[in-house]
């Protein structure tokens, strides 16, 4: 909590107490009784010895004394008060008087002799109420100040604090490249104007999500030796129109006012929509924004020094006006990383973590096809927390591999109760999965099969490609099908009965097997594109498809679909049907370890059985697991999910 929360927060307390005294005084004011006594009745009290004490306070001013006293029959409330001629005669009697019949006797200093008291009663409350009304009223004019700055430009001025550089940025080198040159530009102009070269006005960065354009850009702001702004498309937007080209107005004065430098707009996509699209028209407040951004990046108006970064990971609706030169002049396209930037990424988030001798972020990169880099970094991450979680001291290829199925599944369901036979069709559909991989030549490998849920899944096969290829041929795309099928074909081959297990395989090979011929020509309809994925901007991008073909085309396209998935399945059953003992074999080692990985599995085929190994509890099936308990007599097993049993177990 800050100091500001803090002080909010004991504001109330203090108003509360404050409340309270005044109460509690108020209340012990009007419960005293004081008699006003005359000088005769006074004088009279104390010569017949009835007065308790006194205490005497001068007033100079006045010429008299102010006596406040209590006589003996006096309750504990009750008091006296009189006024007496301010002499040295009348003290002395109260002194003569004191002594003969000993009562307690005080004397006070006049207040009104200390400036200082004179101060806090006359001049403090008026400084209070002359305080009260200037807060009063300079919080008025806050709220119309804020008012009026309702147009004015929310974008951030970079500091230096967590500064992000190039060293940071892994697997992007081309990109960052493309942009470098900006930061060359802006450090030494002459030398690209004096060939007659234009640094690019703007440099739109998009691709898929967290592939790095944001941290690129931040990069750029580390690099740079220049003001660098930043701020989301969705800060231009506002319900009233007009206010967000107000804004961008106001963001181009204060970065003429400071060029050169740089302006970073995230997610442009916010703003830059293609104008007129849309159920109901257009939008004006986002119209009006994007024809002034449109204007001042290149209108009548110089932005000289002026560069422009934006980034988003949907470029198809954006309005083609922004993205033509002149105005966001390069555009990058930030890809997934392959293996290499994958690696590299990998090694830029290991900075910080303690990994285990075992751990190869080589083979860590072969085994994460298709990850992002913030995919990459969440999977260090979740490692690094199961690893804590474990009590270890470093991160172990264990924790890497469950926090690769955390990433892509979820996290394992341990505790879901299932039947022995569902957990025989399960091994038996995964072992299918396998086997097929292993056998066909194009077909992905298996990096890791398992029977425990996940997410919606009983259990899968983690399916890695070969090697990474720019292009896939017709026999690739042919035995991923075959492979998604092996599921259904073992299930029916084994059980002769068919489960809903592979609806995501055949949602998958149904996919492929439409773009096989609708979109790469690779079917007897021969070398066409009849379909293509083309949504008008805000109807969805699946909304709408761009068709090429009349109503007969279409059912030989379902015939064609029908042919591939009918060859695929009947060469799955072929190779299942060949290679039973195969299927067995896996299924029976899915049954009682629950989980096996690459290594694991070719060890198995060459060998035809599980490698001779020490007790390894974390291989070891739950059902496993619960017989070896209860051998050793662990209390309540049955009731325990795997990760306590393990605990269990190692402490015996």
């Amino acid at each position: 909590m800050n100091k500001r929360n803090i002080k909010k927060s004991i504001i109330p307390y203090l108003a509360l107490a404050l409340i309270l005294m005044g109460i509690f005084y108020g209340f012990n004011v009007l419960n005293k009784k004081v008699n006003v006594f005359s000088y005769d009745e006074f004088m009279k009290n104390v010569n017949q010895g009835k007065v308790v004490e006194i205490a005497v306070t001068p007033r100079d001013r006045a010429q008299t004394y102010e006596i406040v006293g209590k006589l003996k029959d006096y309750k504990e409330n009750e008091s006296f008060f009189v006024r007496v001629p301010l002499s040295n005669e009348m003290m002395k009697k109260i002194m003569e008087a004191s002594e003969i019949f000993e009562f307690k006797f005080v004397t006070h200093d006049d207040p009104e002799s200390s400036s200082l008291l004179l101060i806090l009663v006359n001049v403090v409350p008026i400084l209070i109420l002359v305080g009260g009304a200037f807060f009063l009223f300079t919080r008025q004019m806050g709220g119309a100040n804020k008012s009026m700055d309702f147009g004015k430009s929310k974008a951030k001025l970079s500091s230096d604090k967590n500064k992000v550089t190039f060293n940071d940025v892994a697997g992007l080198k081309e990109e960052k490249e493309e942009v470098k040159e900006l930061i060359d530009f802006l450090k030494s102009p002459k030398k690209f104007q004096k060939l007659g070269a234009r640094i690019p006005k703007g440099v739109l960065l998009f691709g898929p999500p967290g592939t790095g354009k944001t941290l690129l850009a931040r990069a750029v702001a580390g690099e740079a030796n220049v003001p660098f702004y930043y701020i989301s498309g969705s800060d231009f937007v506002e319900l009233f129109v007009g206010v967000g080209a107000s804004r961008v107005r106001d963001m181009f004065q204060q970065a003429k006012r400071n060029a050169p430098c740089l302006i970073f707009i995230d997610e442009i996509d916010a703003v830059g929509r293609q104008r007129g699209t849309g159920l109901g028209g257009g939008h004006d407040e986002r119209e009006q924004t994007l024809n002034q951004l449109l204007t001042e990046m290149d209108g009548f108006g110089e932005n000289e020094g002026i560069i422009i970064i934006a980034a988003t990971n949907r470029p198809d609706v954006l309005d083609p006006a922004l993205l033509r030169p002149g105005r966001f002049d390069r555009q990058v396209t930030v890809n997934l990383p392959d293996i290499k930037g994958r690696e590299e990424i990998l090694k830029v988030h290991a900075r910080n973590k303690v990994l285990s001798k075992g751990v190869t972020l080589e083979n860590l990169a072969k085994r994460t096809p298709g990850f992002s880099g913030a995919d990459l970094e969440n999977l260090l991450n979740e490692a690094a927390l199961l690893a804590v979680r474990r009590n270890k001291e470093a991160i172990t290829m264990s924790e890497i591999d469950e926090a690769t199925d955390r990433v892509l599944m979820g996290p394992a369901k341990t505790s879901r109760k299932y039947s022995e036979e569902d957990r025989k069709i399960v091994s038996y559909h995964e072992a299918g999965h396998v086997v097929l991989g292993l056998k066909l030549n194009d077909a992905n490998d298996v990096q890791k099969v398992t029977i425990i849920p996940r997410g919606p899944a009983g259990g899968y096969a983690m399916m890695v490609p070969k090697e990474e290829r720019m292009n896939a041929t017709k026999d690739d795309l042919l035995e991923e099908i075959t492979g998604l099928l092996g599921g259904r074909v073992s299930e029916e081959l084994i059980f002769n009965k068919i489960t809903t297990g592979a609806q995501n395989d055949f949602e998958k090979a149904t996919k492929i097997a439409r773009a096989m011929v609708t979109e790469y020509g690779m079917s007897d309809l021969g070398p066409m594109q009849l379909e293509q994925q083309e949504g008008a901007a805000f109807l969805g991008r699946d909304y709408n498809k761009v068709r090429n073909f009349s109503n007969e085309v279409a059912h030989e396209i379902d015939l064609e679909m029908r042919k591939i998935i009918d060859n695929c399945y009947a060469n799955a059953r072929k190779i299942l049907d060949e290679n039973r003992d195969l299927l067995k074999l896996i299924a029976d080692a899915l049954l009682e370890y629950e989980t096996l990985t690459k290594e694991q599995i070719e060890y198995l085929v060459e060998n035809g059985h599980m490698e001779e190994e020490e007790e390894n509890y974390e291989r070891m099936s739950l059902t496993k697991l619960r017989e070896i308990a209860k051998e050793k007599d662990i209390e309540d097993y049955d009731k325990l999910n795997k990760a306590d049993l393990i605990k269990e177990l190692n402490n015996k």
